[in-house]
């Protein structure tokens, strides 16, 4: 008689080691919360429509010479800019509407920086990049005395050297009051005295006309009465090249008011620069600006620095020069080509990304006004969130409902595993919202409230695949690691999907509706995190104590109550060879 086969008993599949997945997510849970209260940010940041904020009007002027400027697609093309640098990289839920034709309504949420969103909102001008013919302090100049010009002493600070390889030291801008040769040339030259009243060099420079002449006086003049003092009750510093010709020179202020320079005419445009980013550079430990430029931006950039290079300071600067005030004036050593460069100077990371926000996007295709600027009261106020989070108590104690009546000790699992959950919702809310400025919305609470069900969905798809294990004769551990690949399986693609809606959602969408597809996408993103590394751990670690193990009725995992089939049993076949007994 043939030995019988032996039967393989019901796969158990891999224990695995279930501590250690837990003792990672509590590890998580423990740095989020003290990231929480070591930065100070232990409650989320709430959007404009539950915390109020600042509301800007602002008003599409004509560009000089451009009558026609101001259409849909310049607006269009303006409102993208301007909701990029209020918004930055992240979601602090700005709102950014055109109103009518001409005017565009800005809404900026109080617990974000809205000073500083405000200021860079209101410089809207176009981005220039002029050569420095003059600098000095803020002050006006003393008149001239009986004996010549004076000298000035010079005040404006190290602002940065452009150059297209490292640069290790940053420029000083030094230059009194003399009017350089570049505003004295004329097509017609005269041997006459210069503006001056000195003798002609020889061999003869090129002398101003009679008008040219006239404009060049007027234009020192200007320069030496120039005050960029800040005014002591608004902080505003005077702007006297807000609405100057690109095409000619012009006096003008640093954005702090700590210097006056005189600037020739505009070499570089802003539409001309492609992209900026400020970097650490990791050889030198400090911050710098890199810049690029589009082609033909390249060649203007190249032709513009390489005049520069051979001048003497502070004439081999160029000022970037954005809403007609000064906001960096880096020097340049050589000529720069290759359609790349860097700006270094006494940099920190705020003020490298500030000027590569400005430098990225700088460049409006119109010029715009401040209508208004207003305070705005929340449009849902507290009431409005007290009904929210009301309605989202009442959801999250029906779906507790359901799952102790339904699952009794199995809804311990699902109840810690939606506390984690939540544990890790706060703590990430509160976390983004200095790190990439998201705002809490009432769209982004729908989100969350949504997340529950998606989140107690994956608790009960896994249950139900244990419990139909249990229904064919299994016992309870072997039927927990052979769910667990199957709900594993169903799980993913579901989260998958909504992961997907939230995303697409996400990119073909502004405001509010941003604030939903996030919320819900990263709740997604967690609930994969939870199912994996706390509810299956839990689980295994449930399943072998007693209470569910032995199938008691009100662990949810009563065979009786589910209906299980008597364990299956192989019967024993009898070999075809064996020959009967003699009498």
């Amino acid at each position: 008689m043939a030995a019988p086969k032996k039967g393989r008993g019901p796969a158990s599949g891999g224990q695995g080691k279930p501590g250690r997945a837990l003792a990672l997510i509590l590890i998580a849970i423990g740095a989020l919360i003290g990231g929480m209260f070591w930065s100070g940010e232990t409650t989320p940041r709430l959007g404009i429509d539950l915390a109020g904020g600042t509301s800007i009007t602002l008003r599409a002027e004509n560009q000089p010479g451009k009558p026609d400027s101001i259409n849909d697609t310049n607006m269009q093309t303006a409102i993208g800019i301007i909701e990029r640098r209020v918004n930055g990289l992240g979601v602090s839920e700005s709102e950014v509407q055109q109103q009518g034709n001409r005017h565009i309504i800005v809404n900026i949420p109080r617990a974000t920086d809205s000073e500083k969103a405000q200021k860079q909102v209101g410089t809207t001008a176009e981005l220039y990049f002029r050569p420095v013919l003059a600098v000095t302090g803020s002050a006006p100049l003393p008149e001239p005395s009986a004996g010549g010009s004076p000298s000035a002493t010079p005040s404006g600070k190290p602002s940065g050297k452009a150059s297209s390889s490292p640069s290790p030291k940053a420029s000083a801008t030094t230059q009194g009051r003399a009017v350089p040769e570049a505003l004295k040339q004329d097509e017609s030259p005269s041997p006459k005295a210069s503006a001056s009243g000195k003798p002609a060099a020889t061999p003869p420079a090129p002398q101003p006309s009679a008008s040219g002449a006239a404009a060049v006086a007027a234009l020192e003049k200007q320069f030496t009465a120039l005050d960029c003092t800040p005014k002591k009750d608004t902080k505003e510093v005077p702007n006297p090249a807000q609405n100057a010709d690109p095409a000619k020179p012009t006096v003008a202020c640093g954005q702090e008011g700590d210097a006056k320079y005189i600037l020739g005419p505009a070499d570089v445009a802003g539409t001309d620069v492609d992209e900026a980013q400020g970097i650490l550079d990791p050889q030198r430990g400090r911050w710098i600006v890199q810049l690029g430029f589009t082609d033909a931006g390249t060649k203007k950039f190249a032709d513009s620095t390489g005049k520069l290079a051979g001048q003497a300071p502070p004439q081999n600067q160029f000022a970037i020069t954005l809403d007609g005030q000064v906001v960096s004036a880096p020097s340049v050593s050589s000529a720069i080509g290759g359609g790349s460069a860097e700006i270094s100077g006494s940099f920190d990371q705020q003020s490298a990304t500030d000027l590569a926000n400005i430098l990225s996007y700088g460049a409006l295709p119109l010029s715009f006004e401040q209508e208004s600027v207003t305070t705005v009261t929340a449009a849902l106020g507290g009431e409005q969130l007290k009904a929210g989070l009301i309605a989202g108590a009442i959801g999250l104690a029906l779906v507790v409902i359901y799952l102790v009546v339904y699952y009794r000790g199995l809804s311990i699992i699902a109840l810690l595993s939606l506390l984690v959950s939540a544990v890790l919702t706060y703590a990430l809310m509160a976390l983004l919202g200095p790190a990439i400025g998201f705002a809490l919305n009432l769209p982004a609470v729908c989100g969350a409230i949504v997340a529950i069900g998606i989140t107690a969905d994956s608790f009960i798809v896994y249950f139900e695949r244990v419990r139909d294990e249990i229904r064919e004769g299994r016992t309870l551990r072997p039927a927990v690691e052979r769910g667990w690949p199957r709900a594993r399986r169903t799980i993913l693609v579901s989260d998958f999907v909504s992961f997907l809606a939230a995303a697409v959602l996400f990119i073909v969408t502004v405001g509010k509706v941003q604030g939903f597809a996030f919320t819900l996408g990263l709740t997604t993103l967690l609930d994969v995190v939870v199912v994996f590394f706390f509810t299956k751990p839990l689980m295994t670690l449930m399943a072998r104590t007693k209470f569910f193990s032995s199938g008691h009725p009100w662990s949810g995992l009563d065979p009786k109550r589910l209906g299980a089939k008597p364990p299956l049993r192989r019967s024993r076949r009898v070999s075809a060879t064996t020959e009967p007994k003699e009498a």
